[in-house]
């Protein structure tokens, strides 16, 4: 007989969370009848500065059935957060699924500008992602190199030896669902062994702060740039470079200048 759940979600703390957050937007998705065109993305999206998309995209699933399989897989790769005494941790797993959901993003779309622009392949121009797989098959790589004696659990009665599993899956998911994203499958292992192999490193808090407090700005202000949202307390202006935007916070006076940033480049990821 298997341990309670109770002391399972304990001792993966971060896991928990984030599944609970991809549930409840997935709920939300659901109950406001959202779909792809709302929170997916897509290479036109990206360079029309929907930036925010790399973020609502990798946490948010349309189908039910696409929700259980990546968070049954992300609820097996937990075990990452109970490895702190060979250098994981539960902050390597949130430090890194940072890098993982950031990085994965910008490299599928990095691959589609190459498709497109270079081999002139129209298609990827409006394929849409959606979902947290770029970051699932991350954390599949990362542990395959850091512990390949362990194993994948699907649906608590399916296991693959994880030292296969980023392939296996890439593979097997790629037949059984045609119109799964094989690209970003495959982003999210190249992401997954750049971290793995060290090519990614020195992840810390004061860096993981750092770089959750660009993302929430960046988020914000394309946010406001793209007319989704309107943040009544946030007015952005051209300073000197009409390429630069600025940032004022109404009512404080501040202005806070940043390069814009050039991200290049309907899937289920």
């Amino acid at each position: 007989m298997g341990r309670p759940l109770f002391y399972e979600i304990v001792e993966k703390p971060a896991t928990s969370c984030i599944i609970g957050i991809c549930s409840a937007i997935w709920f939300y998705i659901q109950k406001r009848n959202f779909g792809y065109s709302h929170v997916g993305l897509s290479y036109e999206n990206a360079i029309e500065g929907h930036h925010w998309r790399i973020i609502t995209s990798a946490f948010s699933h349309i189908s039910v059935i696409h929700l259980v399989f990546n968070m049954s897989a992300l609820w097996s790769l937990g075990v990452v957060e109970q490895l702190g005494h060979v250098g994981l941790g539960v902050a390597y797993y949130l430090h890194h699924t940072l890098v993982l959901v950031v990085l994965s993003g910008a490299l599928v779309l990095g691959m589609y500008h190459l498709l497109i622009q270079r081999f002139k392949i129209q298609y990827f121009r409006r394929v849409m992602a959606v979902g947290y797989s770029c970051v699932v098959f991350g954390w599949m790589t990362i542990l395959s190199v850091k512990q390949p004696s362990s194993k994948l659990d699907l649906f608590g009665f399916l296991s693959l030896p994880i030292s296969f599993a980023p392939f296996e899956s890439l593979i097997f998911t790629s037949i059984i669902v045609p119109q799964a994203s094989f690209l970003g499958h495959l982003s999210g292992i190249v992401v997954g062994y750049a971290i793995a192999w060290g090519l990614i490193h020195g992840m810390n808090n004061y860096w993981a702060i750092s770089m959750l407090g660009w993302i929430v700005l960046v988020f914000v202000v394309s946010l406001k740039r793209s007319g989704v949202y309107d943040f009544d307390f946030l007015e952005i202006e051209s300073v000197t470079d009409p390429s630069l935007p600025s940032v004022r916070f109404l009512g404080s006076g501040r202005t806070l200048q940043m390069s814009s940033l050039a991200v290049e480049g309907v899937e289920i990821v």
